[in-house]
């Protein structure tokens, strides 16, 4: 059966080829700038350019979908944002806004998110991992949760399906046991998932005395280091921000 998830992995539509080391770099720089809002004031034009990067890395990873359904409730709540801000007032602007700033803050890193883990195998970000000579105690965890959340989400479409099958939804007749009978499998399958995902890492050798190897192609080509100079752009404006270099 084939899957069309956001957050699988398909090694044959993934866009612009980047090392797991650049796309942690994306990530970073999107949550430290746009969720953060690191040098809001001093680069105003700073915001809308990155978050225009989500909307091109789908793109390239052919999840057109996605990449549309992100740049419309982006715009949507970005033009809100500026254009109702004198226009409302009392608890419609504080709803409006404060919606609008939500969305723009968080959707922006959680696209850039899905963007990395639906793109890169468990493997490569192993590898990427071992390369920065971070500790296995570290690498671990982080392994499992790369694939956990996928999983849950294929369990919870699988959980919605069967429900639906039964008449459990808003338009069917059980509307009342709809949380019930969906919330309570997807737990417990969550809790499961999860010792299997952490036995899956033990076997395939992580946390062994002898250094893993593995047959990924990672490294850094010519894509990534000019994602290195965009990222670098920020943080080198940010810099000079903080030693009054620019006002």
């Amino acid at each position: 059966m084939k899957q069309n998830g956001i957050l699988q992995t398909n090694a044959k539509n993934r866009g612009i080829t980047l090392d797991p080391r650049t796309k942690l770099l994306l990530l970073l720089t999107m949550s430290v700038f746009v969720l953060g809002g690191a040098g809001e004031t001093t680069m105003p034009w700073l915001f809308p350019c990155l978050c225009v990067m989500p909307f091109l890395l789908l793109l390239s990873a052919k999840k057109i979908k996605t990449a549309i359904i992100y740049l419309v409730v982006y715009s949507a709540a970005y033009l809100a944002y500026f254009c109702f801000e004198s226009a409302t007032t009392g608890f419609v602007h504080f709803l409006l806004l404060g919606t609008a700033g939500i969305v723009t803050r968080f959707l922006p890193s959680v696209m850039i998110g899905a963007y990395v883990v639906s793109t890169t195998t468990v493997s490569e970000f192993t590898a990427g991992m071992l390369r920065m000579h971070l500790s296995e105690k570290l690498i671990i965890p982080l392994s499992v949760m790369f694939r956990f959340f996928p999983t849950v989400a294929d369990e919870f479409r699988a959980i919605n399906s069967a429900m639906r099958m039964r008449g459990i939804s808003f338009g069917g007749k059980h509307f009342s046991k709809m949380l019930e009978y969906r919330f309570i499998p997807l737990m417990t399958c969550s809790v499961q998932i999860g010792n299997e995902l952490s036995a899956a890492a033990l076997t395939r050798g992580l946390g062994g005395n002898v250094r893993r190897t593995n047959v990924c192609d990672i490294g850094f080509r010519a894509q990534d280091y000019a994602v290195f100079a965009l990222c670098a752009v920020p943080y080198v404006f940010l810099i000079l921000g903080w030693t009054e270099v620019i006002g």
